[in-house]
């Protein structure tokens, strides 16, 4: 198991969603609170948080982070949690209210972006965003190999040099 990284504001990272990064286009951001049982909160330390195909979901007036995968904890017993449930996330009134308006245009949703420690609790940074195109998607492709070619032959001329 690969240890949580830190990212600048001593926040211990968790999980990110990668695949989020590069099939959508990330408009904004939200620092989201997660409603969690205890085991799920120790499993969630373990690593065993999964945010393939999850997403936000507006319900009423309140988000839900829908197929996010906790795995169940290791030392738990009867009373572990269901995996696949639906957990509540906590925000203000109005920023639920701005993001329920924001995803009622067209083309805009809610998406896990990373899950991360903060002063002991789970949080959960969301992002509003817009699909990307198939060429925007290629784009990205493009950029990245390239950026490993530059990080390569530097590499190469530092082992010569």
């Amino acid at each position: 198991m690969a240890k949580p990284k830190e990212n600048g504001g001593g926040d211990r990272v968790l999980v990110t969603n990668r695949k989020a990064l590069f099939n959508y286009h990330i408009l904004d951001r939200f620092e989201a609170g997660v409603c969690l049982v205890g085991t799920e909160v120790k499993s969630i330390r373990e690593g065993g948080l999964n945010f393939r195909d999850a997403y936000v979901d507006v319900r009423g007036e309140e988000l839900v982070l829908v197929d996010c995968h906790v795995a169940p904890y290791s030392h738990g017993n009867r009373l572990n949690h269901d995996t696949g449930r639906s957990r509540k996330l906590l925000l203000h009134k109005r920023e639920i209210l701005k993001l329920v308006g924001k995803v009622t245009e067209k083309g805009l949703t809610l998406i896990p972006l990373r899950a991360y420690l903060k002063n002991g609790r789970v949080k959960i940074e969301i992002g509003l965003a817009r699909g990307k195109q198939l060429h925007d998607k290629r784009d990205a492709i493009r950029k990245r190999e390239i950026e490993q070619e530059t990080r390569r032959a530097v590499r190469r001329e530092r082992t010569v040099s």
